[in-house]
């Protein structure tokens, strides 16, 4: 399992859940040349090593492990994986 950033980010973008993390895996941040592009930030499931930290700093609920992302998001799985496929 891998985790995912759901709808409540979109136009959120805030970075605690970045700051947490430890092994650099979600993105953009807010130094990348990307960042005002995207609505939303991405966690790269190649990357993600599982661990949950930016699960609880998440200030509006955005992070689910894969398998308990709700119906309406299922789609977020994907979107995450495409932004790091480009």
């Amino acid at each position: 399992m891998t985790y995912v950033i759901c709808e409540p980010c979109i136009d959120v973008k805030d970075q605690s859940c970045v700051e947490a993390c430890p092994v650099d895996c979600i993105h953009p941040y807010e130094n990348d040349p990307d960042f005002a592009d995207h609505r939303q930030l991405y966690i790269d499931p190649d990357v993600c090593i599982e661990c949950g930290a930016c699960e609880p700093v998440c200030p509006v609920s955005a992070i689910r492990q894969d398998s308990d992302v709700p119906v309406e998001w299922r789609r977020f799985i994907q979107i995450n994986a495409d932004y790091f496929k480009r």
